[in-house]
């Protein structure tokens, strides 16, 4: 019996998509939501199209009471009754009763060789700071902000001319190739490394 995989979101869903096309075939799990707190994320058509069933919760009504919105969000996520969820760009901080609840059970891609630049401006960060080095790393989510196990990393040279834009555009696709490799892996119980370059 395939796992399930619930995908939380808050953009276009370029790495969910990743994902979405990876758990096919011979893969032990398969999507069976694509949950996002911004009504107008563009990755929430794409789920669709390709059948996988969506939601929105938007954390606007919620003011700053995280907790309530966390709360609401887990009903959600529990009727779809995934084994796993993967963060995908999804642009909220958890409250340690949601990083509780799914302890073990949650993965997110961020777009830094952690334990550098976790948080915002994580390529215009490492340029700064003069880095050879960029890149993106797979991880399980605790209640330390982009602070748990790291499942994977993916790594790129930062050359002369670059900028946060042109890193990113490097990275990506990177990105896109480490999430489902590592997702694969944790799936089977595997926790080692993942690192592609």
């Amino acid at each position: 019996m395939s796992q399930r995989v619930a995908i939380l979101i808050s953009g276009g869903g370029s790495n969910m998509l990743s994902l979405c096309d990876d758990m096919q075939g011979d893969h032990p799990a398969r999507p069976v939501l694509v949950l996002s707190n911004n009504p107008a994320a563009g990755g929430l058509a794409k789920a669709a199209a390709r059948g996988i069933p969506v939601a929105t919760l938007d954390h606007r009504p919620f003011g700053k009471d995280r907790l309530a919105f966390d709360t609401a969000m887990t009903e959600i996520i529990e009727r779809a009754a995934p084994d796993v969820i993967c963060l995908a760009g999804f642009m909220r901080i958890f409250t340690p009763e949601f990083t509780a609840r799914w302890s073990g059970k949650m993965l997110n891609i961020h777009p830094s060789l952690l334990p550098k630049y976790k948080g915002l401006d994580t390529h215009a960060r490492a340029i700064e700071a003069g880095d050879k080095e960029a890149g993106c790393s797979v991880h399980e989510v605790t209640a330390e902000l982009d602070g748990g196990p790291i499942l994977g990393q993916a790594r790129v040279p930062i050359l002369p001319d670059d900028t946060p834009e042109t890193l990113a555009a490097r990275i990506l696709p990177l990105e896109h190739r480490l999430y489902p490799a590592a997702l694969r892996r944790f799936l089977q119980g595997d926790r080692s490394r993942v690192d592609l370059t």
